[in-house]
C-alpha cells in the first residue's frame, strides 16, 4: 500500500500543481475549497461519520448538464483511504479505496435508491450520493487518477451486490449524505467496512468526467483537482 501511495501521490501532486494554474473551470469556487476533513467513530451506534468542511457552501455547486452520458461531468468530495478493496465488498486488487460523494445530472447510477423520494429510481443523479471506488494512477487525464476498470467477462472480479452495473470497481452503497452550510457528511455502518475503524484517510474535491467513446481515455477519470486536505494526498488523518 505504501508504494502505491507514493506512486499515486507523486502523479497527483503534479496534477494539483498543473490544474491549479488553469482557471477555466466554471466549478472553481469556495464550495470546493477544503478546510477540514474528519472521520469519527461512534461506537455506541457502530457507525463512522465522514465529513468535509469547505470555505463555501458544501454541495451548493452541482455540474452543468450536457444531455448525454459521454462527456457527462461529475463533481465529487472524495475520501481516499487505506481501507482494502475487500473491506468494502470488492475482490482483491491494487489501488486506493475511496468513498466519493458525487453529483451528476446526466445519469443515475444508484438504481436501488430513490434519493429525491419521488418514487422514480433513475432520475436523481444530481442529488449528492456516495460511491465506493478503487482509484489508480492514470496519466491520461489531467488529474492523474481514474476509477479502475474491469472487463465485463472477467469472472475473477467481485463487486458488491449494490454495484450499478458499470465495468469499474464502483459500488452504490446507499449511505445517507447530508449537506448543511459548509459541511457535507455521510454515515457508514461499521459492518459495511468490515468493522475497520482505525484506517487513514484524506479529503479531495475534484471534477471528473465520463467517457464512453474514446478507448484511449478512462471511463471515469479525474480531470481537475480543486483542493486536497493534506495538500499532497499523503492520507495523514486517522479516525477519531
Amino acid at each position: 500500500m505504501k508504494s502505491i501511495l507514493v506512486s499515486i501521490s507523486t502523479v497527483f501532486f503534479f496534477a494539483i500543481s498543473t490544474s491549479s494554474c488553469a482557471q477555466e473551470s466554471p466549478y472553481i469556487n469556495d464550495d470546493f475549497l477544503i478546510k477540514e476533513v474528519k472521520v469519527s467513530h461512534k461506537a455506541d451506534l457502530a457507525v463512522t461519520v465522514w465529513e468535509i468542511n469547505v470555505s463555501g457552501k458544501a454541495g451548493n455547486t452541482t455540474p452543468i448538464k450536457v444531455g448525454q452520458l459521454d462527456g457527462a461531468p461529475v463533481l465529487g468530495y472524495v475520501f481516499p483511504t487505506t481501507l482494502q478493496p475487500t473491506d468494502v465488498g470488492f475482490s482483491k486488487t491494487d489501488g486506493i479505496v475511496a468513498l466519493a460523494l458525487t453529483s451528476h445530472p446526466d445519469f443515475d447510477d444508484t438504481p436501488l435508491w430513490d434519493e429525491n423520494s419521488d418514487k422514480i429510481f433513475d432520475n436523481d443523479g444530481i442529488v449528492w450520493h456516495p460511491h465506493w471506488v478503487v482509484l489508480h494512477k492514470d496519466e491520461r487525464v489531467a488529474g492523474g487518477l481514474s476509477v479502475k476498470q474491469i472487463r465485463k467477462d472477467d469472472k475473477t472480479v467481485v463487486l458488491p451486490p449494490t454495484n450499478p452495473g458499470m465495468p469499474m470497481y464502483m459500488d452504490s452503497p446507499g449511505y445517507p449524505v447530508v449537506t448543511k452550510n459548509n459541511t457535507i457528511k455521510v454515515i457508514v455502518p461499521d459492518y459495511r467496512i468490515n468493522n475497520k475503524t482505525t484506517f487513514n484517510y484524506d479529503g479531495v474535491a475534484a471534477f471528473m468526467k465520463v467517457n464512453t467513446s474514446n478507448k484511449n481515455l478512462p471511463m471515469l477519470g479525474v480531470y481537475e483537482v480543486f483542493s486536497v486536505a493534506s495538500g499532497n494526498l499523503s492520507l495523514p488523518y486517522k479516525v477519531q
